[in-house]
């Protein structure tokens, strides 16, 4: 049997490979360039509101290795360099005009995938834009002259070889030298002695060397120039201004120290300081892990980040001769980075290791502060090793004002789906970041909501609505409530005060309020219409005897209602300003339960389509043209009966403009909410009134509700069912999502001074009004603070708690810090850093761990256990032992009165990462209280290897340690040993699955076992494995034969155990596995792998669910880059044949920017297999027009018709 997939991300990647910042747009304002995995994103700083603003993301499919800025002299722009896997070099532009980034060049030098002697993992440009270089791990430079043509054309020249066989590279940088030939330093190793010598002393001697590559551009050929001998830890060059701006020449960054060098200068060296504290270890010297150089008028500074976080200002004194001397000082603490780039604007953007990014903003460059400042002239003479460390006092940020966070996911460890919230979806619960700077994330799809007022009403009104006085009015000037018994009207200004002169009935509930004319006021209510004048003059127009009006429509010069015996009445502004009736009514064959009449178009005096909804589940569309008034133009059926209508025009992607602004070209659209729930978006034409290419989404269980509201300069829609949703376009998509916020019974557009573009809402008794920032966002994530790094998470059976085990190496536990300060002779003077801010205390060789329970509703952590004597935990399940009786160690039975549920800890002690060891693993048990919040220390078992996996296994704890699989019991003073499985063949198992008999290990190396378990004498008796060694990351059962999982390169299989061998594990219980011939020391049989695909991420949970109300199950997986994503099984044959013809077609005609090859890059591994990638097919919407309407013609679809195909493949199924 076959199966077919449909791979979607529904969150990207968010750790940052490199940042760069420039003019990429052409113009004056400077914009950051975001590497993240394989997609490009481009930032513009807002510097008026202190925001980072993400303007364009791409994916590139393909490993971005490293990015880099370059201008050509004589320009005003900056183009991007790329190297990825694609072994090509790739030359970018972004083009602002059709907001794309578009290839300029592509230059083809090695072979694809990334490999040690393939260029790009290190890329460096000359300052003047001249030249770059781009390199490999090892032997291999490549240079490249950069110039531009007459056409001012930017022009690539072939590549110039710098190959030095046997050597390793760890740095590479571009040194100024004004427009002398343009210069590259290189921070290399030569092995080849090395390489040579068994013994391994050559390799101990080994030196490591900086050396100068110069471009000789009249020959037209690279030479090294230069090499000198450095310290061997060097890790980092930071180039030196040079010309008219510096000295020019390059710091070298290596382990205590940093060194000034160049060519015929003298050597200059400063300490790397550290902090002043008594929990410092002595043994542990800093490294510089990334740094920036900042140029203004007549002078530069350099800031350097160490490992722990620390800014240092590094300024060079010189002169035109030499260079006299490098200072040092402390600047600030922000968490360790990846890059740091600074904006001539006065900002400071730190993408982060792990855990969020920073955006920080300049208060002072410290150059007047009391902090302690170190001069090479005092470590002249001599070797570092001759000094004392220098110290500085860490303090809170002094020169850096944090104004906005870049929100990041990175890295993401775990994950569990639970609707604990009982909601209409469940919501996703993952422990993300590292260190001090680790959380608990409760993720909800859902646009951020932000809140302005939450007010008590007197009543719980039925309705609201907001109008100007004018129509040249700015902002709204009236809030109007209904209530069942009336009608309630409050002004908009600085205080909301109740208006008793507005001329509204106040005595009677409201239908509908509307702004009609130049400046008079209409009100519906069950009786009859208002028309209210400017000078508070009242025409009023009564409904028919033993009739009521039932559902209203207006806009600024149409009023149309329905009446209880199905008249529908219409109205209309005349030049004179009044409202007139027409003389014919429309009788309609059922009862009317919704209406609308759309905004009247630019530059005409009425619209001229009615939407009339009917309790016999149709919609018809009526004419208000006075040729044909209230003719019938078409009916459209429907499944339920309409609650709600919406004409409104909104931005349409099917335009070629569609890149520019939003509202150029748009479509009328009616917009349906129905009875049971769901929501309608079909295209209502502006010449028939035909309707036609209809979506559909169910939004929840109640009558959708619809309200048109503007938000971010365009048209959106405001959808009420069980939850708020919005439906609007995005970067030329339309989206429906739903709000982060209170369930709502009724809403309005909001426009105010403060707020000139919210909603004002009925929840209850509660007027609400709040606005919606960040319509790209589709998220809401709530965080709970973390200790340290997050290994594993579990959830409660039946509480609404989460546990955590949480771990990090070379880092002081609490106990050992506090004996530390007890012994410290400065302990009165000591004052403990926050550790959020400043990390945890760093100490080789020592571990921090702890254990916490986690209360999602009240978002705080319940309870906390640390972990002591070295032990640090690794997995965690919770387990009930359904077994009344226990046996002890002394063979006594230990009868329990009643079930208990336990939370199982696994641990190590004196664990070493490189090489792998550790003195002994322990299983730790907890007993959990009732509510789950208290967890009560039970005992502790020791074994002999960290145990990295567990599960409940019929009412028994199955773990894995290292490669032996065991059953345990509980006893009372430890866990009982009943049944264990070995092989050869196993390394460490990292997973288990199980259903009924049937277990399923997964290997860190040797992929997945399946196993039957025999009750009669607890053996494991495996009966299929895999014929690939899989380097397995994650597991997860989709059914009885089939497992998923992940492995650490990024790759997601399905596997599938063949019917037969199936069959036989379960007859009589496996008894025929016990005389089974193994083959090569593996199982009798091997699986299938029915599907295979790579998606750039290492994989650390996979999981099968439901992630939308009423949708089929998906396989959800998350990626440590911070990326979740979705694998859908294809409900037919036929929808996989047309997303894989439209795959096809996308792989020719949308290539990838960097040059990757589409269909390698996705099987960079084992080639694709039964899997559509539903990123590729997603870009269809940002091809021109001309391509889609030829891939729509190809695939015998209109354009629409595709985009609604692939459309409706995420909102069915993800988000």
């Amino acid at each position: 049997m076959s199966i077919f997939l449909y791979s979607l991300t529904v969150v990207p990647p968010s750790a940052v490979t490199a940042s760069i910042v420039g003019q990429f747009s052409g113009h004056k304002h400077q914009e950051i360039v975001l590497a993240k995995g394989s997609r490009l994103e481009l930032f513009r700083p807002d510097p008026a509101a202190g925001k980072l603003v993400s303007v364009y993301s791409t994916d590139t499919f393909g490993v971005i290795r490293m990015i880099a800025p370059f201008r050509v002299a004589g320009t005003m722009k900056d183009y991007i360099i790329v190297a990825s896997d694609s072994g090509r070099i790739a030359v970018l532009e972004y083009r602002s005009d059709i907001i794309q980034f578009v290839k300029v060049h592509l230059e083809t030098f090695g072979k694809t995938g990334v490999r040690r002697v393939v260029p790009g993992q290190f890329l460096a440009v000359d300052p003047k834009g001249r030249a770059t270089m781009i390199a490999s791990v090892e032997k291999n430079k490549l240079v490249y002259i950069l110039n531009r043509d007459t056409k001012a054309n930017i022009t690539i020249s072939s590549p110039l070889e710098a190959i030095k066989p046997r050597s390793l590279l760890f740095d590479i940088t571009g040194l100024d030298v004004g427009y002398d030939n343009p210069i590259f330093a290189a921070l290399e190793i030569d092995y080849s002695e090395a390489d040579l010598d068994p013994s391994g002393k050559a390799y101990r001697e080994v030196q490591k060397t900086l050396s100068y590559y110069e471009l000789d551009l009249g020959l037209n050929h690279v030479v090294r120039i230069w090499s000198d001998v450095v310290d061997r830890q060097s890790n980092f060059l930071m180039a030196v201004p040079g010309g008219p701006d510096g000295p020019s020449g390059v710091l070298v960054c290596t382990e205590g120290y940093i060194v000034y060098r160049h060519i015929n200068k003298a050597i200059h060296k400063v300490p790397i300081p550290r902090r002043r504290t008594p929990l410092d270890d002595p043994s542990r010297k800093r490294i510089i892990v990334c740094g920036v150089m900042h140029k203004m008028k007549g002078a530069f500074f350099f800031l350097l980040q160490s490992d722990e976080g620390d800014l240092f200002k590094v300024t060079i004194d010189y002169d035109v001769v030499s260079v006299h001397g490098v200072k040092i000082k402390y600047f600030d603490t922000v968490p360790v980075a990846k890059s740091l780039n600074i904006l001539k604007s006065g900002f400071l953007f730190v993408a982060a290791e792990g855990g969020q990014h920073m955006f920080y903003q300049f208060e002072k460059l410290g150059d007047d502060d009391n902090e302690i400042e170190f001069s090479s002239i005092n470590y002249a003479k001599g070797p570092m090793s001759d000094y004392g460390p220098a110290y500085f006092e860490p303090r809170p940020l002094d020169n850096l004002v944090l104004v906005d966070i870049v929100d990041s996911l990175n890295p993401l460890v775990d994950a569990q789906v639970s609707n604990v919230f009982d909601e209409d979806a469940p919501q996703i619960y993952a422990i993300t970041g590292q260190g001090a700077r680790s959380s608990f994330r409760t993720i909800r799809h859902g646009l951020d909501v932000t809140e302005i007022v939450a007010s008590e009403l007197p009543g719980e009104p039925t309705a609201v609505w907001t109008t100007k006085l004018s129509v040249n009015d700015d902002y709204d000037a009236y809030i109007v409530l209904s209530f069942t018994n009336g009608t309630l009207v409050l002004s908009i200004g600085e205080t909301v005060e109740e208006v008793t002169d507005s001329g509204f009935l106040s005595s009677s509930p409201t239908l509908a309020v509307q702004q009609v004319g130049e400046d008079s006021l209409v009100q519906v209510y069950p009786k009859g219409i208002l028309h209210i004048s400017a000078d508070k003059e009242v025409n009023e127009w009564e409904a028919p005897l033993h009739r009521t009006i039932v559902a209203a429509s207006t806009n600024s010069r149409q009023v149309v209602v329905a009446l209880s015996s199905g008249e529908i009445v219409y109205f209309e502004l005349d030049d004179e300003g009044q409202l007139n009736e027409y003389q014919d009514r429309k009788e309609m064959n059922a009862n009317v339960t919704s209406l609308s009449v759309g905004e009247v178009p630019e530059g005409k005096v009425r619209n001229s389509f009615l939407a009339v909804g009917c309790d016999d589940s149709t919609v018809r569309i009526i004419s208000l043209d006075p040729e044909n008034m209230l003719d019938s133009l078409s009916v459209q059926a429907l499944t339920a009966p309409p609650t709600a209508l919406l004409i409104m025009s909104m931005p349409d992607s099917v335009y070629p403009e569609r890149t520019r602004l939003l509202d150029v070209n748009s479509t009328l659209y009616l917009q349906i909410g129905l009875y049971n729930g769901v929501y309608l978006r079909t295209v209502l034409d502006t010449i028939t009134g035909q309707l036609s290419d209809t979506q559909t989404q169910f939004l929840g269980p109640k009558p959708v509700k619809l309200f048109k509201v503007n938000m971010q300069g365009q048209p959106t829609v405001l959808a009420l069912s069980s939850r708020p949703w919005l439906a609007y376009t995005h970067t030329v998509n339309f989206m429906v999502t739903p709000l982060a916020y209170e369930s709502l019974e009724y809403g309005c557009g909001f426009s105010s001074e403060q707020c000139p573009e919210g909603v004002v809402g009925i929840e209850g008794s509660n007027l609400r009004i709040f606005t919606m920032e960040h319509l790209g966002d589709k998220i809401k994530q709530d965080l709970v603070p973390l200790k340290y790094t997050p290994r594993r998470l579990i959830k409660h059976p039946t509480e609404a708690v989460f546990y955590t085990v949480e771990s990090d190496t070379n880092t002081l536990s609490p106990s050992s810090r506090s004996q530390k300060i007890s012994s410290s002779r400065k302990q009165s003077d000591y004052e403990e850093l926050p550790a959020e801010d400043f990390g945890n205390p760093r100490y080789n060789g020592q571990w921090a761990s702890c254990i916490e329970a986690i209360d999602v509703f009240s978002q705080e952590a319940c309870a906390r256990i640390y972990l002591e004597d070295n032990e640090a935990a690794f997995s965690l399940t919770t387990c009930s032992f359904k077994n009344s009786k226990h046996q002890d160690e002394d063979g006594e039975e230990d009868e329990e009165p009643e079930e208990s549920m336990y939370l199982v800890v696994g641990t190590a002690k004196d664990v070493q990462l490189m090489p792998k060891k550790c003195s002994s693993g322990y299983i730790h048990v907890y007993k959990i209280s009732q509510d789950g919040k208290e967890l009560e220390f039970a005992h502790k078992t020791e074994v002999d290897e960290p145990p990295l996996a567990m599960i409940e296994f019929q009412g028994r704890l199955l773990v894995g340690i290292g490669k032996v699989l065991r059953l345990y019991d509980l006893g009372m003073k430890r866990l009982l040993r009943k049944g264990e499985y070995k092989s050869r063949n196993l390394n460490n198992i990292i997973s288990i699955n199980a259903k009924n008999n049937r277990v399923i290990i997964g290997d860190i190396q040797q992929s997945v076992t399946y196993l039957t378990y025999r009750h009669e004498n607890n053996r494991f008796l495996p009966f299929a494995d895999d014929i690939i060694a899989r380097h397995t990351s994650c597991t997860a059962l989709v059914d009885y034969d089939t497992v998923a999982g992940g492995d650490k390169f990024g790759n997601i299989w399905l596997l599938r155990c063949p019917e037969k061998d199936s069959i036989d594990a379960d007859e009589d219980n496996g008894a025929h596995l016990l005389s089974a011939r193994p083959y090569l020391d593996g199982a009798p049989g091997r699986v299938e792998m029915i599907a295979h695909f790579y998606i750039q991420d290492i994989p650390t949970s996979i999981q099968k669910t439901q992630l939308t109300s009423g949708s089929q199950e998906v396989l959800m997986y998350t990626g440590l880059q911070g990326s979740i994503g979705v694998i859908i099984p294809f409900a037919s044959r036929e929808d996989y044949n047309f997303f894989q013809q439209l795959e096809s077609l996308l792989r020719a005609d949308d290539l990838s920017i960097v040059g990757r090859d589409h269909l390698i890059y996705r099987g960079s591994y084992l080639p694709v297999k039964s899997t559509v990638d539903g990123d590729l097919c997603e870009r269809f919407t940002m091809l021109s027009i001309e391509k889609q309407r030829s891939i729509a013609a190809e695939l015998e679809r209109t354009v629409r018709e595709v985009e609604r195909k692939i459309s409706s493949m995420r909102t069915r199924y993800a988000f």
